[in-house]
């Protein structure tokens, strides 16, 4: 790299401080690098950050991981329907999937970008048992409409949450409306483990059952088995998984959990900065947050329509690119990918806005670890993009 050619921004890039280098360093010296203390502490902060009990939450190594198990904790019997985004990962769907479940898709709101009520309405049939939101970008959804539905309907709801730990509606926490809250700790995410998940539950019951679906479907985790306590027979109670967090990933987590809210204001300023300098150019902009609900800043999704902008979306990315400047997709519709389009014979014509947006979306770097160069050097790119072209 010549001394003029700036280093690449890579999107996404997350916070690590000296916090976090230590603890890792006490967890590998300490010779517990499995589940164990520092998992147990870290599910204990989680729970009181977001006013649950301790045995409402439980640590597993992703958001996947956590949507598989809640849907099975849940009792939902196999072959039945359950109502999600199309713009969403991936990871939502294969989770319903995996849970031997049909998803089915909802259109979203062209504002929100958010699950629309109203075509969860429209999808439910005799068959569908619960209804899988997404918090998508942090923003939450509208989610007394989901919660009215679900009750007049006797459905479950399981919340995905991986965009919005910090996230609240009308003064709640997202996560605690449904029967589930699924979380991520993902190394673009909010909190970051490296990889990692959590399960937030309003039934310590099921909590109970998640927990030992997630190691195999033992009745006692390494932890109360190794422990300094003394050994702890252990049964095999449910065909489970392995699906526990390791400490080394907790050490990681349990200082980026102390510094959530300094993170969140740091993402909300940079937000702020692109709202104001990116105003007038020819793109989309995320709508303003809602009033009465604590938005997570999680991506900033910017709509590239070629007929306004000059560039198409893909060739938006690479000058981008080029300017070493890393982006994101958030996301592809899930009726654009071959493997569903083959298994359902799914088109992504049948969920519009999901497709228009899907095609149009860019994600920019938004990230506490950015400095306010980095922050200028991102809207400098911008216009001298879309003002060449």
């Amino acid at each position: 790299m010549s001394a003029s050619t700036p280093p690449f921004l890579v999107f996404g890039a997350p916070q690590i401080g000296e916090p976090e280098i230590a603890e890792v360093e006490a967890c590998l010296r300490s010779g517990w690098l499995g589940t164990g203390p520092r998992v147990a502490q870290f599910e204990r902060d989680f729970a009181a950050y977001r006013g649950v009990r301790e045995l409402q939450v439980a640590a597993v190594n992703s958001c996947t991981a956590a949507l598989h198990v809640s849907l099975l904790a849940a009792g939902i019997e196999p072959g039945s329907e359950v109502i999600t985004t199309p713009l969403t990962f991936c990871a939502t769907v294969n989770a319903i999937l995996h849970a031997g479940l049909v998803p089915i898709l909802a259109d979203v709101d062209p504002v929100t970008q958010n699950i629309d009520p109203d075509a969860v309405e429209a999808a439910i049939t005799p068959r569908t048992r619960a209804i899988l939101p997404v918090h998508f970008a942090g923003r939450p959804c509208d989610m007394d409409r989901i919660m009215a539905i679900a009750r007049k309907n006797n459905l479950v709801v399981i919340e995905d949450c991986a965009h919005a730990v910090e996230a609240e509606f009308r003064g709640k926490p997202l996560g605690t409306f449904g029967d589930f809250g699924c979380f991520s700790f993902y190394v673009t995410k909010n909190v970051v483990t490296g990889e990692g998940g959590m399960i937030l539950g309003n039934s310590e019951e099921q909590i109970a059952r998640a927990r030992i679906l997630a190691l195999h479907g033992m009745s006692k985790d390494a932890w109360h088995r190794f422990g300094d306590k003394g050994y702890k027979h252990y049964q095999v109670v449910e065909c489970g998984f392995k699906y526990n967090m390791m400490d080394i990933q907790a050490a990681i987590g349990l200082h980026q959990l102390a510094r959530v809210d300094e993170s969140w204001h740091r993402r909300r300023a940079i937000w702020q900065r692109y709202d104001e300098a990116l105003a007038d150019l020819p793109m989309g902009l995320p709508a303003p947050p809602q009033s009465d609900t604590r938005h997570g800043y999680h991506l900033y999704t910017v709509m590239i329509d070629e007929s306004r902008a000059g560039i198409s979306r893909d060739d938006f990315l690479e000058a981008m690119n080029a300017a070493r400047i890393g982006t994101g997709v958030h996301y592809l519709s899930i009726p654009e990918h071959p493997y569903y389009q083959q298994r359902f014979g799914w088109q992504s014509e049948q969920w519009p806005h999901a497709m228009k947006l899907g095609r149009e979306t860019v994600s920019l770097p938004l990230s506490p670890a950015m400095s306010d160069d980095d922050v200028e050097r991102v809207i400098h790119a911008m216009r001298t993009i879309l003002h060449a072209s």
